[in-house]
């Protein structure tokens, strides 16, 4: 079964519309809540009047920041403890669930008004009254070390200045080059834009005190403990969070909210139902963003060509409060992968990351090393080209050729063959017949431009004695359980969570693969924190390589509890018990007995008149395992992917004419649904780089809320992808495979950019709207004809 294009076991539901997602939900005696958000970046609150909502019609309370202190409710947290490079630790502001004494961007969470139906909610939201001092904003990324401090106690807005890297090395090599290229490189910030907006719905319980949580969530288990341990919402082992069918999530619903808090919290306190589900506009508001980075970068080049260091200075945003990942994205997240896939010995890296006025920005698609990428494949194009050489040539001139290789940062990548993927990706794409396109092109009066991007990502966070000695809150190995029932049928339950990667087919094709079971006999569960064991979730591309893995090692439990009880039946030797295709035979015997009559054989522990017991002497019934993983090392995937753009100069209309992508995710356990991540990711970095941005005004306020200012591409944005594979399997983990689910986001929009700029020849900043390229054009003819 693993390699086969086995059809997605949950595609039927979805595609006829029997998905349950949490707004699909309604319990009895349900209420509905409308949060009361700042319309100001910034302002102290001098008061909250919610007398004449409590006495409108249909209102059940109104509920404020001080209502929540007084219910010693803590606020959000940071998980990922960062380390300043003058050894301090980083500076996190209180984030109180409801704001109590100031707003910090529009869309902060202030109040909430319960009512029995969502009009009279939002009805009565309209009359609660906030009467705010409004203060200055500090709204732009590279203005905020030099803006007036947004929280007490924090100068220059710096949560962090955090290093990577032998800065001597660096300065070295610099030295002792014979050329320096310079780059200054913006990272646009994005805003998620999942299908399903998030929804919460709380439910308690008062004669059992149970708390249930129903939420759109990619980490079930994780949103408990920091729940109950750091928000004191309730006893963990009474406390259940239950995601159900998830429509999307790109790293935005990893972590627990102000409103999956709020919600819990207020229908312990009502003690009924309270259900909130996110409207658009808010979630434009109020869902963490992506990326928001400002760089400096530098190479040092031989004459040769060879890159011998690498400098960066990056000012990543936080946004308004540091969100749960917020500060491991633009440092271990990000930093080891600006070397990208190159053998550069000498790098420095130095992340400062600000607190801003607007939303917070945590883990998007990739999450840091798609910036990363976008750094290091945008000033290799502008290396080999002001180094006079094929970008192509430069590129593979310094790849890493031998494996295992340790960086000069952090990683210490286990397999690879790049030189494989980018000849394959060459040759798809036909570069030698590049120049001849481009004549053609002219011929119609359009530019035509090629792009590369090579490129390489950690996936599977891990090991958790790693990732927990640079600032993790936690360990980040996974779980998993499988239950056989006495007919042969498998429950399979895992803790990582399937917001549409496919996780019901994948995952039956790894245990159908291992114990010959048929596909239509496995299910798998996720998503409830009631049903099986504690796991970190969905994010990082981890589910397959940390997930699956731990589903293969309970399956190999199983096997060995199987080859007991199938020599004991067939009395021989456990040691002597092959299993192979779904069978426990005895070599050079035609003894043999199947997985299905082993497992009912497990349920039959007593002797039944002259028949004896399957079961060994001693041994448990029941066919039931759990297993634990915690990987040796990340994976690293990588790719190599090359765009062409026709250009219209006289509008700046960009359009994508071909788009070449081969990549290496070691042994594929479904290629169809390997193809279907690839396509997402790819229409998100496209849309990165031409289409999207979340833009705020110099006041705070989002300019772009809404789908009528914020460009999402669409589907004849797009050509017919070209996609193909090499493979070097992973050795960090028992299945050999690497994470698939980023590398499109990863990588497209450095190769798109960068064949943006060969047509037009100048810089343009993303997202290069027509708007942007057709000025870019003017003011490059302006700047030739000055010179002449």
């Amino acid at each position: 079964m693993i390699g086969s294009k086995v059809e997605r076991k949950e595609d039927k539901k979805f595609l006829t519309g029997k998905g349950r997602y949490t707004a699909d939900i309604t319990l009895h005696n349900q209420s509905y809540a409308v949060f009361i958000r700042s319309p100001h970046a910034r302002a102290k609150i001098k008061g909250i009047d919610t007398a004449k909502a409590k006495k409108a019609s249909g209102v059940i309370d109104v509920l404020t920041g001080k209502d929540l202190a007084d219910d010693k409710i803590g606020g959000l947290i940071a998980g990922w403890k960062i380390v300043s490079k003058d050894g301090t630790d980083m500076k996190c502001p209180a984030h109180p669930a409801l704001a109590t004494d100031t707003v910090n961007y529009v869309g902060d969470h202030v109040a909430l008004v319960i009512a029995e139906s969502l009009q009279e909610a939002k009805d009565a939201a309209d009359l609660v009254n906030v009467d705010y001092k409004v203060l200055k904003a500090v709204a732009n990324t590279g203005d905020a070390m030099n803006a007036e401090a947004i929280h007490d106690g924090i100068d220059k807005n710096l949560c962090f200045d955090w290093e990577l890297g032998d800065k001597a090395k660096v300065d070295e090599a610099f030295s002792s080059a014979d050329k320096v290229v310079e780059m200054n490189i913006v990272n646009n910030r994005l805003v998620p834009n999942a299908m399903e907006p998030r929804a919460s719905i709380g439910d308690y319980n008062s004669s059992s005190d149970e708390l249930t949580l129903y939420t759109t969530s990619q980490n079930p288990h994780l949103s408990r403990l920091v729940m109950s341990a750091f928000n004191a919402l309730h006893p963990e082992h009474k406390f259940r969070i239950v995601a159900p069918d998830v429509g999307g999530g790109f790293g935005s619903k990893i972590y627990p909210y102000s409103e999956d808090v709020v919600i819990a919290w207020a229908a312990k306190r009502l003690q009924r139902p309270v259900k909130w589900v996110c409207e658009r506009t808010e979630s434009f508001l109020s869902d963490c963003h992506g990326r928001d980075h400002i760089t400096k970068a530098a190479v040092a080049v031989k004459s040769d060509g060879t890159v011998t260091g690498l400098k960066v200075d990056t000012i990543a945003n936080l946004g308004g409060y540091a969100s749960l990942f917020a500060t491991v994205t633009p440092t271990y997240l990000y930093g080891p992968l600006v070397l990208g896939l190159y053998n550069i010995p000498a790098a420095y890296c130095n992340v400062k990351a600000v607190y801003t006025n607007t939303a917070p920005v945590d883990a998007y698609r990739g999450a840091g090393r798609p910036e990363a990428t976008y750094l290091i494949e945008r000033i290799m194009d502008k290396a080999a080209k002001e180094m006079g050489m094929d970008r192509a040539e430069f590129r593979k001139k310094n790849f890493i050729k031998q494996f295992p290789h340790q960086q000069c940062l952090v990683h210490n990548i286990d397999s690879g063959d790049y030189d494989a993927h980018f000849d394959k990706a060459l040759n798809l794409a036909d570069y030698a017949g590049f120049e001849k396109r481009k004549a053609e092109s002219a011929a119609k009066g359009k530019l035509r431009g090629i792009g590369f991007s090579t490129y390489i990502e950690a996936c599977g966070i891990a090991p958790s004695a790693a990732v927990m000695s640079l600032g993790a809150g936690v360990g980040l190995w996974e779980s998993a359980e499988i239950r056989f029932n006495p007919t042969g049928n498998i429950s399979v339950f895992t803790g990582t969570h399937s917001h549409g990667q496919g996780h019901d087919t994948t995952f039956a094709q790894i245990v159908s693969d291992k114990l010959g079971v048929p596909v239509e006999n496995i299910e798998i569960v996720h998503g409830d924190t009631d049903k099986g064991p504690f796991g970190m979730g969905t994010y990082g591309s981890r589910s397959l390589a940390v997930g699956g893995s731990a589903i293969s090692k309970a399956c190999d439990k199983i096997v060995e509890k199987g080859k007991a009880v199938a020599a004991n039946m067939l009395e021989a030797k456990p040691e002597d018990i092959e299993f192979k295709d779904g069978e426990f035979i005895v070599p050079n015997t035609n003894k043999k007995k199947t997985m299905g009559e082993i497992a009912f054989a497990c349920y039959l522990p007593g002797t039944y008149g002259e028949i004896k017991s399957p079961l060994p002497e001693g041994m448990e019934p029941g066919l039931k395992e759990t297993a634990f993983y915690d990987p040796v090392n990340f994976s690293f995937p990588a790719g190599s992917h090359i765009c062409e753009v026709e250009i219209d100069p006289t509008t700046g209309e960009t359009k994508v004419d071909t788009y070449t992508c081969v990549d290496d995710f070691g042994n594929l356990i479904n290629p169809m649904i390997v193809e279907g991540q690839i396509h997402g990711g790819l229409a998100q970095g496209i849309g990165q780089a031409l289409y999207e941005n979340a833009y705020y005004d110099e006041t705070g306020q989002l300019v772009t809320a809404s789908y009528m200012d914020y460009c999402m591409p669409r589907a004849d944005n797009f050509p017919e992808f070209r996609i193909d594979y090499t493979c070097t399997p992973a050795t960090s983990n028992p299945l050999g495979v690497k994470g698939c689910g980023e590398a499109g986001a990863i990588a497209s929009p450095p190769a798109v950019m960068n064949a943006v700029v060969d047509a037009i020849g100048t810089e343009v900043t993303m997202p290069a709207t027509a708007e942007k390229v057709w000025r870019a054009l003017k003011d490059k003819k302006s700047a030739q004809k000055k010179a002449a």
